[in-house]
C-alpha cells in the first residue's frame, strides 16, 4: 500500500508538472562605456546592461486543455553596475502581463512591448536595440505600452499580425495619454517584412503623434540584411528615418554594421546620421564579450546622443567594452 500510495502521488506531480510549469530566466550584462562628445568632454562609465538591459524574469503556462493555455511574464530590470532596480524604480518595470494563448492566438493585458517597437527593435536593428550603435539613438519609438491589451493573430501561410490599445486612464477624456499599435509581418522563411504604425496621444492637449514605418530583414547564408524606413509626425516632428544594416554569423563570431539616416522636414532641418560597428564573441551559446563604437553627426543644433540598451548617453560617440550572460 505504502509504494502504492508513493507511485500515485509521483505520478500526479508529474501530471501537474507537465500541464503547469514556470521557467526563470535573465541575462546580466555589464560593461565599460567610454564616452566622447560630451558636454564636459569625454568620460569613462561602468555601466550595468550595455547589450542587453540585465534583467530577471518569470514566465509561466498552465495547459487549460483544448488547445488552451494560461500565460504570465513578470519581467524586472536591474541595474547590474549599482543593484538597483532599473525603469524608474518599478519591480517589474520591463513587463507584467498575464493572458490567454490558444488557435485564436494570444490575448494578453499588462505592460508589453509594443508592436512598433518590437518590429523595430527585433527585426530591423542589428544590434536589437543595444550597444553603441542601437537604431534607437536616433528613430523613435515607444518601447512599452502600460495599461495595454494586445492580441496577437496565429501565423497562416506566413502572414500574423499584433495590435495594442494602451488606456490613457485620464480622468474626464479617455483619449489623452492613450496609445494605438500594430503590426501585420509576413515572414514566410528567410524574408521578413512588417508594416507597423504606433499613435500616442497627448496627455494634456487634443494632438498625436504618429509613427509609420516598413521593415525588412533578409537572411542569406552567414548574411543577413536588415532595412526600414519610417515617417513621424505630429507633436513637433515631422521626420524620415532610412536604416540599413548587415549581421555577418560565422562560428562564434558576429559582426554588426548599421548607418542612421534621420530628414528633418521642418524649417530647422535638424538633420542626423549614425553608424555604428560591433562585434560578439561566443564563449559560449550563453555568454558572449562584446564592443562597439557608435558616431552620430547632428545638424543645427540637433542633440541625438549615442546610448546603449539601458542608458541615453550624454555624447555623440561612445566605444563600448564588456561582458553578458544569459540564463
Amino acid at each position: 500500500m505504502k509504494y502504492a500510495i508513493t507511485a500515485a502521488l509521483a505520478m500526479a506531480c508529474a501530471t501537474a508538472h507537465a500541464q503547469s510549469e514556470v521557467k526563470v530566466y535573465g541575462v546580466m550584462d555589464a560593461g565599460l562605456v567610454k564616452e566622447y562628445g560630451t558636454p564636459n568632454g569625454s568620460s569613462t562609465n561602468l555601466t550595468g546592461g550595455v547589450a542587453y538591459g540585465s534583467r530577471l524574469g518569470f514566465k509561466g503556462k498552465e495547459d487549460l486543455g483544448g488547445g488552451l493555455s494560461a500565460i504570465f511574464t513578470l519581467e524586472s530590470g536591474i541595474n547590474i553596475d549599482t543593484g538597483t532596480s532599473g525603469q524608474g524604480g518599478r519591480l517589474f518595470g520591463r513587463q507584467a502581463f498575464v493572458g490567454l494563448a490558444g488557435k485564436f492566438g494570444s490575448l494578453t493585458a499588462g505592460r508589453q512591448y509594443s508592436p512598433y517597437y518590437k518590429a523595430l527593435g527585433d527585426i530591423a536593428d542589428p544590434f536589437e536595440d543595444g550597444l553603441a550603435g542601437q537604431a534607437m539613438n536616433i528613430i523613435a519609438a515607444n518601447r512599452r505600452m502600460d495599461n495595454s491589451v494586445v492580441y496577437g493573430t496565429p501565423v497562416m501561410a506566413g502572414f500574423s499580425a499584433e495590435v495594442a490599445y494602451g488606456a490613457g486612464e485620464v480622468a474626464g477624456d479617455a483619449t489623452r495619454r492613450r496609445e494605438l499599435s500594430g503590426a501585420v509581418t509576413y515572414a514566410p522563411g528567410d524574408l521578413t517584412v512588417i508594416l507597423t504604425h504606433h499613435r500616442r496621444e497627448d496627455p494634456l492637449l487634443p494632438q498625436h503623434a504618429s509613427n509609420s514605418a516598413v521593415v525588412v530583414r533578409y537572411k542569406l547564408g552567414d548574411l543577413i540584411g536588415h532595412a526600414a524606413f519610417a515617417r513621424n509626425r505630429g507633436l513637433g516632428d515631422d521626420s524620415r528615418d532610412v536604416l540599413l544594416g548587415l549581421t555577418y554569423v560565422t562560428g562564434p563570431h558576429r559582426v554588426l554594421f548599421s548607418a542612421v539616416q534621420r530628414d528633418d522636414s521642418s524649417a530647422a532641418k535638424r538633420d542626423a546620421r549614425q553608424f555604428g560597428i560591433g562585434y560578439l564573441y561566443g564563449l559560449s551559446p550563453r555568454t558572449d564579450l562584446y564592443t562597439a563604437y557608435g558616431h552620430i553627426d547632428n545638424d543645427n543644433g540637433a542633440s541625438y546622443k549615442v546610448g546603449n540598451a539601458s542608458d541615453d548617453g550624454t555624447g555623440n560617440a561612445a566605444l563600448n567594452l564588456g561582458i553578458r550572460h544569459k540564463f
